[in-house]
């Protein structure tokens, strides 16, 4: 969670815009992350939420706005009003700096889960192959998977593929994580080795922005909650604010939906939640 000494910020964005032909995804987002906070992105399907994520490390290029990580803009508004960015070195030695977890594992079906650990810090960042694995085995140790080391994704659970996936990213030793909606291509009786692993990272102090559709995890792990609708930052708060008494109509009828669809307690997926009732 987020302590009082690491108050600067990690991420700033400003006024950013992203369509996809005549698809508004994003409409003018504001958004400002502090080093060390854990902030998690709730809205429906098509809202907006996986494309700031991409926009935030440049896999998707805005239309226009302004992105500052870890006090480097890596591309602004052109006087034209179109996005520019800056020139390759740049974004990409910021690239390496923000790890990206997505909903498929993408691991390397060829590779151990060491090798896939691995792998970044020896072709990206010229690390040796030794020293590459003492940290991969740090990484693999850290999200509790020591012992597959030498496994090929074939022979792991969905939850320890992305477990591995985690502990490639951390493998870059990243200022910023990413997590695209982590655990919503696991059974449910895996997602919460995976969520526990999040919660190791938001204790320790890394700054995340989650993606997710995991309501208790955002009530116990966040510092701030947003609400996506239709490519706009609706509401936001801390969780206490968005799951208990959240001030828009919009907000309530979504975390109604998503909290109760199908029995009393449950959230979208059949799990148990863990929130309030909404109001």
């Amino acid at each position: 969670m987020m302590h009082a000494e690491s108050q600067q910020n990690m991420v700033e964005i400003r006024t950013l815009r992203k369509s996809f032909g005549s698809n508004v995804v994003l409409r003018d987002v504001d958004l400002t992350v502090k080093k060390g906070e854990v902030v998690v992105v709730i809205g429906a399907s098509g809202s907006g939420k996986s494309t700031l994520l991409r926009c935030i490390n440049l896999m998707e290029v805005p239309d226009s706005g302004r992105i500052v990580v870890g006090g480097e803009p890596i591309g602004q508004q052109n006087k034209d009003g179109s996005f520019r960015m800056f020139p390759e070195k740049i974004v990409n030695r910021k690239r390496t700096q923000i790890g990206m977890v997505f909903q498929h594992f993408n691991l390397f079906n060829h590779l151990t889960a060491l090798e896939n650990v691995t792998v970044g810090p020896i072709s990206v960042k010229k690390m040796a192959p030794a020293e590459a694995r003492e940290l991969g085995m740090q990484m693999l140790t850290k999200v509790g998977l020591a012992d597959k080391a030498d496994a090929y994704p074939s022979r792991l659970s969905g939850g320890q593929k992305q477990r591995v996936a985690i502990a490639r990213a951390l493998a870059m030793q990243p200022m910023l994580m990413l997590f695209d909606e982590p655990t919503s291509a696991l059974d449910p009786e895996l997602v919460g080795d995976v969520l526990q692993t999040m919660k190791q990272l938001a204790d320790e102090g890394m700054t995340m922005i989650v993606v997710t559709h995991e309501m208790g995890f955002a009530r116990e792990v966040a510092d701030r909650v947003l609400f996506f609708d239709a490519g706009v930052m609706l509401e936001e708060g801390t969780p206490e604010e968005i799951f208990t008494n959240p001030r828009e109509e919009r907000t309530r009828e979504f975390l109604r939906r998503v909290l109760s669809p199908s029995a009393p307690g449950t959230t979208g997926s059949g799990r148990p939640a863990t929130v309030t009732a909404i109001r």
